[in-house]
């Protein structure tokens, strides 16, 4: 279990008054009502809830500097029980949340929270990007940092939008406070209500009285952060990785949107791609096709030797085994994929014509496609090299 003044973020010498104060800090941070959704945040939450019951409490407070967490074993409260729910912290502390309310009405000045319809702050809205890969990286997988131009929560307001915490608000006296409006309407099929989002203070039920001066009350401003994002071995273009809250931060507290990351495939200077499969053209010319030769061919993860038997005919589709891309959903792995190319001469000298002309009339030179097989057997080939 982490240190209680570690996870308030204070000196073992701090006053009452700044340890407050840290919490405050903490519990802003990591209130559910900015964090929907994430167990990490409502567990740092919780966290820091434990820890300030025993530091705030001054005979909790010298035990626990005493003899640390074993001194809280067995007594009422002590944070060693943890809290078992939300709504047990703000009981607990009703003088940092208010009573029964969220931990902004009481520091925003707002009503006590609850009401339906109402939230705090605006979302901020989602972003797109492209993430250009590289075959070799796709492959193996691979960790990028990216530079992203979003709304980024305001520094000098710590996201909240007012200059003043303590005073920085008030109920909007449009739909007091409750975040939402009411429009009755009556027909002969009796009567209708309508509820919609404020239209004064757009559903917070609170309106800002001293706005910050670095972001006009928005509660950010457009600025640029450095993200990481780990892409796994395997992903296919048009593949989308979300990343939650590193979109555009909200309005006043309001929760972040999400950036979706959508992966975009480089041209490869060797490879084409079919599915899991990659294709590498190798050309050669008419002796070494002849002939036969060992070839360096290039590979994801360098260069390789590859054993090329005489006589091979262009169009010949040689395999390499589990040299190509990674199934992102099994242990399955695609081949390489090397197709032949005999390269024709297009300007012979004098001599190479004199030589060649003495080779036209060779048996051997001759075509002769029935000793490749029918043309079943070759159908039949080639279906086996893309089993």
């Amino acid at each position: 279990m982490r240190d209680y003044y570690e996870i308030i973020g204070v000196e073992k010498n701090a006053s009452a008054d700044e340890i407050k104060k840290a919490y405050r800090k903490a519990a802003l941070k990591y209130h559910p009502d900015r964090n929907p959704g994430d167990k990490a945040a409502e567990d740092n939450f919780k966290e820091a809830a434990q820890a300030y019951e025993v530091l705030s409490d001054p005979a909790k407070r010298q035990r626990y500097d005493q003899f640390g967490h074993a001194g809280m074993k067995g007594n009422p409260g002590g944070g060693a029980a943890g809290f078992q729910d939300i709504n047990d912290i703000f009981s607990a502390f009703s003088d940092i949340f208010g009573s029964g309310g969220s931990i902004f009405d009481e520091m925003f000045g707002g009503r006590a929270g609850g009401q339906r319809g109402r939230r705090l702050g605006r979302p901020g809205s989602d972003l797109r990007i492209k993430l250009p890969l590289a075959l070799e990286e796709i492959a193996e997988g691979t960790e990028k940092k990216i530079k992203v131009r979003k709304f980024v929560s305001c520094e000098v307001c710590e996201g909240h939008g007012v200059s003043d915490p303590a005073t920085g608000y008030e109920s909007c006296k449009t739909c007091q406070g409750q975040g939402e409006v009411r429009q009755v309407t009556r027909s002969v099929f009796g009567q209708f209500v309508n509820v919609q989002p404020c239209p004064t203070c757009r559903g917070e039920g609170r309106i800002v009285k001293k706005p910050c001066e670095s972001c006009s009350g928005e509660g950010r401003n457009k600025g640029e952060e450095t993200i990481n994002i780990t892409v796994p071995a395997g992903v296919l273009e048009g593949h989308y990785l979300t990343l939650r809250g590193a979109g555009n931060a909200g309005m006043r507290g309001g929760p972040s949107g999400d950036l979706r990351v959508e992966i975009e495939e480089k041209a490869h200077e060797y490879f084409t791609r079919e599915g899991l499969d990659i294709f590498h053209e190798l050309h050669l010319s008419i002796p070494d096709a002849a002939l036969g030769m060992e070839a360096e061919v290039p590979t994801l993860k360098g260069k390789a030797r590859l054993q090329v038997d005489p006589g091979v005919q262009s169009g010949k589709i040689l395999r390499m085994r589990e040299r190509g891309l990674p199934d992102i959903e099994s242990n399955r792995r695609g081949d390489q994929m090397v197709r032949i190319h005999v390269w024709t001469p297009t300007v012979l000298t004098d001599e190479e014509a004199e030589l060649m002309e003495k080779l036209r009339d060779s048996p051997s030179f001759k075509p002769n496609p029935e000793s490749l097989g029918d043309r079943k057997s070759f159908f039949s080939r080639v279906k086996d090299v893309f089993s």
